[in-house]
């Protein structure tokens, strides 16, 4: 009888090696993108919506209107792809239901440097498909850098998620949050303040941590 025909004394199927390693792996991937969700969403939750860092954040989170994706391919074409697939979900998904949309990608893109080049192939992308003026793509990352700021500089932890991150968002929510808050140009200053007050190890006793690897 050869490896996974129907067994008639059992009436069972003998499952092969490789299909056993085939379910193996979905399952491992299956906890990745699980571990990666849980750990973005604590960070939302915890430094995001805790420290109000997006006064716009918190209403979108608590009902649930949040959609997570995750790309565990190393390869950036791979996260360029889903990011593609998910902005013209995004684009024709009831706002009443999924209002945004972040891509996470633990694997790939780990140098700042590297993932900063990469968002112009977004850009380019979001252009490429005529959604320019209707969604836009914000940026997070574990080693995110703003240029002309000292290394240790707790203000670059308003745009450090624990994993390389983009965040998919409709113009017209952000116009409308822009207009009922009225200090909206003042709230990267007030973050930047925020996270000053609450130092280094501040940000670590929140434990945002990525559980998928070592970066903080």
């Amino acid at each position: 009888m050869k490896v996974g025909a129907l067994n008639a004394s059992n009436s069972g199927v003998v499952v092969s090696d490789t299909d056993r390693m085939a379910s193996k792996s979905t399952a491992i991937e299956s906890d990745q993108e699980r571990i990666a969700i849980e750990d973005t969403q604590k960070w939302l939750m915890e430094a995001v919506v805790g420290l109000n860092l997006c006064p716009f954040a918190k209403a979108v989170v608590v009902k649930d209107k949040v959609r997570y994706r995750v790309c565990l391919s190393a390869a950036p074409q791979d996260v360029l792809q889903m990011l593609e697939d998910e902005l013209q979900l995004l684009a024709s998904a009831d706002s009443s239901r999924v209002e945004t949309t972040l891509v996470i990608a633990p694997n790939a893109l780990p140098d700042f440097l590297d993932f900063n080049e990469f968002l112009g192939a977004c850009d380019a992308l979001l252009e490429s498909i005529g959604l320019v003026g209707e969604l836009q793509i914000a940026d997070f990352h574990p080693c995110y850098q703003f240029a002309g700021e000292a290394p240790n500089a707790m203000g670059h932890f308003t745009n450090r998620s624990p994993y390389p991150t983009l965040h998919l968002l409709r113009e017209s929510s952000v116009d409308e949050a822009v207009a009922v808050y009225p200090d909206a140009a003042l709230i990267f200053e007030r973050n930047i303040a925020t996270l000053e007050a609450l130092g280094a190890k501040g940000w670590t006793d929140l434990d945002v941590v990525a559980r998928l690897n070592d970066r903080t």
